[in-house]
């Protein structure tokens, strides 16, 4: 993505270099399941930290304040650049459609964070909390994305996790979000479920909107990038790799096929009325 002296965003929080927090010891294929499970949208993040914190032993150790590399500097760079195109673009949206937009922050990490919906790892992946309106992301998780699942990497891989995360604010600004929760009360695991795996694909939608109306700072091969992220993080691509089987009932995220699906019909049409998953899913 064509980004280098280009708006940055004011409202990246930076916490990468700040000591004293707390890490989990020993985190091995336990964090890396707890990673995948909550990959892109893991707002239940403070309800696995705990689990994730017992099943280890409750051992923690103090994280080590460490000066940012240039690599480091240069990707926090990057994601204030990319969350400034999508405060233009969304804004630019809402006030079309006479809605006022409100910017969410971000928040670099390593190790551990604390936020309003209460304490993650870095094993829970990016996420957003609705409940502070910020998107939390420890770039550590790329690579793991890259080595481990087969993604191709690249900047761009991480502008559509975080145009994804920031689809999660739309539909916390837009309501989406509370009444998809309403709806799941009383509903079986398996349509509850369902419901999530509608949100989740919205929000990549919305990415492939952001990307649409961002087609002028993109360079060849940003959206292979795109798409190679949300292949690998597909729950039945994700089951098959973790658990050797695949559980279409226990979906959360959707399918390696419908994120890309949805992505790319973001990408075309640019047209925010057409997220219709919630229709197509049911």
């Amino acid at each position: 993505m064509k980004w280098q002296g280009r708006r940055q965003s004011d409202n990246v929080e930076d916490r990468r270099g700040i000591s004293g927090g707390k890490i989990a010891v020993g985190g091995g294929v336990i964090g890396i399941i707890i990673l995948l499970l909550n990959v892109f949208g893991g707002e239940n993040a403070k309800l696995i930290t705990p689990v994730l914190e017992q099943m280890q032993g409750g051992q923690t150790q103090t994280e080590a304040a460490a000066p940012l590399s240039e690599e480091d500097k240069q990707l926090g760079e990057f994601v204030k650049v990319t969350l400034a195109d999508t405060e233009d673009i969304w804004g630019k949206i809402f006030a079309e459609n006479g809605m006022t937009y409100k910017n969410p922050k971000l928040v670099l990490f390593k190790g551990s964070v604390q936020t309003s919906c209460g304490g993650a790892s870095s094993a829970s992946g990016p996420f957003y909390c609705p409940a502070d309106q910020k998107v939390y992301m420890d770039l550590g998780f790329f690579e793991e994305l890259k080595t481990r699942f087969g993604a191709k990497g690249g900047d761009f891989a991480i502008a559509y996790v975080i145009a994804h995360e920031i689809g999660h604010h739309v539909q916390t600004l837009l309501g989406t979000s509370a009444k998809m929760h309403q709806e799941q009360e009383g509903k079986s695991q398996a349509e509850a479920n369902k419901l999530s795996v509608a949100l989740e694909l919205q929000a990549d939608f919305y990415a492939g909107v952001w990307a649409h109306y961002n087609q002028k700072n993109l360079d060849d091969g940003d959206i292979e990038e795109a798409l190679s992220a949300a292949n690998a993080v597909g729950d039945d691509a994700i089951q098959s790799k973790m658990q050797g089987q695949i559980v279409p009932d226990s979906f959360t995220h959707g399918t390696s096929e419908q994120r890309m699906y949805w992505f790319k019909k973001g990408f075309k049409t640019g047209d925010i009325n057409q997220g219709t998953t919630f229709e197509e899913i049911r």
